[in-house]
C-alpha cells in the first residue's frame, strides 16, 4: 500500500531523515516516535509533499509520489490529509467554513473567491463535525472553542478530502492531557471505522503504546525500532531517545488515569452541554 525507500532530506551539510525505509501493507495506526530534533516531523512533511526530498522514493498504490508534480500533487495532498500541532484553522472563520477548506483541491477558483459551497457539502461537513462531538459549535468562530475543539475541527477538515491517508504532526502536542486523550481515540475510530492508515507522530510513549498497533522510533533521522507496542520496552525507549539507564518513562507520560469510551463519550456530552 505504502512504500517509503531511502527516503533522506538534506538542509546543506545537516541530513534531517537519513535514508529511512518502510512498508505499510494494510491500513493500519502507526506512531511515529524519537526526541525533538529526530526528523519526524521532517518525514511527514515529504510524505505529504510539502517538502521535497533530496533522495529516495515514496510509492503509494504503484504511484510515485515524489514524482508528482502540479495538479497530480495537489491530488496526493487531498488523498493524504495533514493534522498540524496548532490547528492551522482560520480563526475568524466559522467552524463549518474551516472544515469546507478540506474541498478546495476540488472546487474552482469563482467558488473559492467568493465561498460557495454546495448543500450536500454543507450538510457533509456538519455531519463530519456531529461525528466528532462537536456539531453545535458549528456556527462559532474556531478562535473561540479551545484547543481540543480547535484539533477536532482540524481533524474533520482532514475527513473532508475523504483522504485515504492521514498524517498527524503532534496532534496533542499542545493539548492537556484529556484533551489529547480524545483526539487521540478520534484519530484511533477513523482508523478502525474508515479503514484508512493514520501516521502520527507523537512525544509519549504511553499514548503511543496504547493506541497504536506499531510504533517506529526514530534518533537523528534514522529508524532504530520498528515493532509493536508490547515491543516498546523501557530498554527500547531507552535507544530510541539516546539514554543512559537513568532514563524514566515519566518524562513521556501524560500523567493521566486513563478513561474508557464510555467515559470519553459522558466527557463529550458534558462538554457539548457547557
Amino acid at each position: 500500500m505504502l512504500n517509503i525507500e531511502d527516503l533522506t532530506k538534506r538542509f546543506g551539510r545537516n541530513t534531517a531523515v537519513d535514508a529511512v525505509s518502510f512498508e505499510v501493507v494494510k491500513p493500519a495506526m502507526v506512531g511515529i516516535i524519537g526526541a525533538s530534533g529526530a526528523g519526524k516531523s521532517t518525514l511527514l512533511r515529504m510524505m505529504n509533499r510539502l517538502s521535497d526530498a533530496s533522495s529516495g522514493r515514496i510509492v503509494f498504490e504503484g504511484r510515485e509520489i515524489t514524482a508528482l508534480k502540479g495538479a497530480a500533487k495537489r491530488a496526493w495532498q487531498s488523498e493524504c490529509a495533514m493534522i498540524f500541532q496548532q490547528f492551522n484553522l482560520v480563526p475568524r472563520m466559522d467552524v463549518v467554513s474551516n472544515v469546507l477548506h478540506g474541498t478546495l483541491n476540488r472546487r474552482s477558483t469563482l467558488a473559492t473567491m467568493f465561498n460557495l459551497y454546495p448543500d450536500a457539502d454543507i450538510n457533509h461537513a456538519i455531519g463530519i463535525l456531529d461525528r466528532l462531538g462537536i456539531a453545535e459549535h458549528a456556527p462559532k468562530r474556531a478562535e473561540a472553542l479551545s484547543g481540543g475543539q480547535q484539533q477536532r475541527v482540524a481533524i474533520a477538515r482532514a475527513l473532508m478530502q475523504d483522504p485515504k491517508v492521514v498524517l498527524a504532526d503532534e496532534p496533542i502536542a499542545s493539548l492537556d492531557p484529556m484533551n489529547a486523550q480524545l483526539v487521540m481515540e478520534d484519530l484511533r475510530r477513523i482508523h478502525e471505522e474508515d479503514g484508512r492508515t493514520v501516521i502520527a507522530n507523537l512525544h509519549t510513549l504511553d499514548t503511543a503504546r496504547r493506541y497504536c498497533e506499531r510504533v517506529i522510533g526514530m534518533r537523528e533521522g534514522r529508524i532504530v525500532f520498528d515493532g509493536t507496542p508490547e515491543q516498546l520496552t523501557t530498554g527500547a525507549a531507552r535507544d530510541i531517545y539516546g539514554a543512559d539507564a537513568s532514563f524514566s518513562e515519566d518524562s513521556t507520560s501524560t500523567s493521566i488515569e486513563t478513561l474508557d469510551r464510555g467515559q470519553l463519550r459522558a466527557l463529550r456530552e458534558a462538554e457539548a452541554a457547557v
